[in-house]
């Protein structure tokens, strides 16, 4: 006997109004088995429905429970025979519609969607649906379980929500942890460099400090062997003799070549001396302290650093402005400037037809100093532009590169209050403009 059936026995219970919740289970165990199981299906927590076995599923039956659930009496849901498609919510109705007709092969089918509610909101509905059939094997009709799952709904969301911002926030954690590795490496590299421009400072002092007076008795032994040959000149053997030994040791070549092997000697001297200077510039060991600084000095002291890997790959060409002296973390902007320059060098290939070209720019507008970094290689892809900043980023091959540099420097220009411009156009390399306060205070 389908549900149907039995609603009708008993319809005339349908009007009876108890004075108390205690005084309709008395009547209610006091009846026939029909009216105890129509009591118990009026006040399940899932809404029982039936719908006829064809293409509209038509509602033939709906327990009273669905007025307190969703706010319909449910001779007005039976009344519409489009009443569940209609309330069904557009983004969900496609996937049950698709497979609506397993029903008839698999026998059951379970789904959760949205469905409107009288006050126009949508509950979420978890729905079961099972096919009955008659003694021959027949479509009967279709039995249906709906649940009001709002509430699990949202938890769910909720915990889905936590659990991204949970990922998220590891992702953060990762991101600053590496960044941190890569400070804490740069740091390492600013001492090794200092330490061995310490180490090398010596040296070269002294054998800097004897070239000088080498060069110094070089004069002194010429002059007297000069004074010796005057003083002989008189005497014909005694000036034929040292004619000969002028002749025998080459003198006068002795004389220019000793002359230019000192002065070539001091000029490797000086050129390591600004090497050392350069690497104390650049590593700026111990500095935690902002201070005034020039930007120039900055950038040749980090061209020192990079010349040699840059020097087979293009040619640096420095159009510098008038800049003034800024506050700032001197070492930390030598890392920026290097990051550039070095992925500018990267940047070229030698399929650039008039040969790579880096420009280093500088300039000063209003409280703002501008440095840009420009290269005539292959560019940056458009649909690269918006992630070359983030951490782990790379377009090189697995080995060639972290992709943390340019995040580090966007990073240090952040931290001084600037920021990085990039513009790439399609043919035309890529220029990079970083722009810095002159005054900006050291963040707490």
């Amino acid at each position: 006997m389908s549900i149907k059936a039995i609603d009708m026995q008993f319809e005339e219970f349908d009007a009876f109004s108890p004075t108390s919740a205690s005084a309709a289970v008395d009547r209610v165990d006091a009846a026939s088995p029909l009216v105890r199981l129509r009591y118990l299906i009026d006040n399940t927590p899932a809404i029982i429905y039936c719908t006829v076995p064809s293409g509209d599923f038509k509602m033939t039956f709906v327990s009273n429970n669905a007025f307190h659930v969703l706010g319909y009496r449910p001779e007005d849901m039976v009344a519409d025979p489009n009443f569940w498609f209609d309330h069904i919510h557009p983004d969900d109705a496609p996937h049950i519609f698709s497979s609506l007709a397993l029903v008839f092969t698999e026998g059951q089918r379970a789904y959760e969607y949205r469905f409107r509610a009288s006050d126009g909101a949508y509950l979420w509905m978890h729905d079961t649906l099972r096919l009955i059939r008659d003694e021959h094997g027949a479509p009967l009709e279709v039995m249906g379980s709906l649940t009001d799952i709002t509430a699990r709904k949202h938890m769910e969301e909720a915990l889905q929500a936590k659990g991204e911002e949970q990922q998220r926030l590891i992702v953060k954690l990762r991101d600053a942890h590496e960044q941190l590795l890569q400070a804490e490496k740069m740091a390492s590299i600013g001492q090794l460099a200092a330490g061995i421009a310490h180490e090398i400072n010596n040296p070269v002092g002294f054998v800097n400090a004897n070239m000088g007076a080498l060069q110094a008795y070089v004069a002194t032994l010429f002059g007297v062997i000069d004074d010796y040959e005057g003083a002989g000149g008189a005497d014909p053997l005694l000036a034929a003799r040292y004619a000969q030994v002028r002749a025998r040791a080459d003198l006068a070549f002795l004389r220019q070549d000793v002359d230019d092997l000192v002065k070539e000697s001091m000029d490797g001297l000086k050129r390591v001396r600004d090497i050392v200077q350069a690497l104390k510039d650049f590593s700026h060991v111990g500095e935690t302290e902002w201070q005034i600084a020039d930007v120039h000095r900055g950038l040749d002291s980090t061209l020192s650093m990079v010349g040699n890997e840059l020097k087979f790959k293009a040619t640096v060409e420095k159009h510098y402005g008038a800049l003034p002296q800024i506050a700032c973390l001197a070492s930390q902007l030598n890392q920026v400037f290097m990051n550039l320059l070095v992925n500018a060098g990267h940047a070229i290939t030698e399929s650039v037809p008039i040969g790579g070209l880096i420009t280093i720019r500088t300039g000063s507008e209003g409280g703002w100093v501008w440095i840009e970094v420009g290269d005539n290689g292959r560019g940056i892809a458009p649909e690269h532009l918006g992630r070359i900043f983030e951490p782990f980023f790379t377009t090189k091959p697995v080995g060639g590169g972290t992709g943390l540099g340019l995040s580090l420097s966007y990073g240090i220009v952040n931290k001084h209050g600037g920021r990085i411009d990039v513009v790439s156009p399609p043919g035309q390399g890529a220029r990079f403009t970083v722009w810095l306060p002159v005054r900006h205070d050291a963040p707490a």
